[in-house]
């Protein structure tokens, strides 16, 4: 399926929106951890990730993210050679302000918490992560209508991916969240896998992962911002 606000962005929004901008050194972190990191602080409940990719390995640049925001805003986020770029695009008689006054502080500050982490949490963290985007992925598929065999394997992997995670695991809530997961995976087993995600389903699992999503990005930030 067309995904049409990512053809919007990249023949109108990107040539014709006003933005902001920041950059954001690596420091100590690698390209990947502080895109993670810059992510989840753009990421929110009712955000959209309508692009995600990733780069070939940790130390490398190349990772890239589009969020729609409920405001009906863009976030571009990209991971380049040296710095992580974000800008923020908005429509006329509106700014993008809050980039500057309140994603950049925080990431900044995020960043200073997390190189004084150990290892296996800061692990953890990027896993949860991970989660959050597979979650993101899933939510785009099933909006799209895109075909099932997506959406079977972009639960899977939330799922998968959570069950290794010992931070997330031990969460109070974490059996529940992987319960849904399980019970969703089941049900588009059943559907044909080549074809669109049924309409009959979609305000059912969006539902499901607004719910889930808003468990991880509460937990992530829990353990984070400490």
């Amino acid at each position: 399926m067309e995904n049409l606000l990512l053809k919007q962005f990249n023949e109108v929004i990107l040539t014709q929106w006003s933005f902001t901008q920041i950059d954001e050194s690596y420091d100590t972190l690698t390209p990947r951890e502080l895109f993670e990191l810059a992510y989840h602080t753009c990421n929110s409940v009712s955000t959209r990730t309508i692009l995600l990719k990733q780069s070939p390995t940790e130390k490398s640049s190349g990772s890239q993210a589009i969020l729609y925001l409920s405001t009906k805003k863009f976030i571009n986020i990209e991971a380049l050679d040296n710095s992580l770029r974000i800008t923020k695009y908005f429509p006329k008689e509106s700014t993008g302000d809050k980039l500057n006054t309140e994603i950049h502080p925080k990431l900044k500050n995020r960043k200073k918490l997390f190189t004084t982490k150990d290892v296996p949490l800061k692990n953890d963290l990027l896993k949860m992560i991970l989660v959050e985007r597979k979650l993101d992925e899933c939510t785009n598929y099933v909006v799209l209508k895109d075909i099932n065999r997506k959406v079977y394997f972009a639960i899977g992997d939330a799922r998968e991916s959570a069950a290794v995670i010992p931070t997330f695991m031990e969460a109070e809530g974490a059996s529940l969240v992987q319960l849904a997961l399980n019970k969703w995976m089941s049900t588009v087993q059943t559907f044909d896998q080549e074809k669109p995600f049924p309409e009959n389903s979609v305000a059912g699992l969006l539902k499901n992962l607004m719910q889930i999503k808003k468990w991880v990005l509460s937990l992530v930030s829990s353990t984070l911002d400490i």
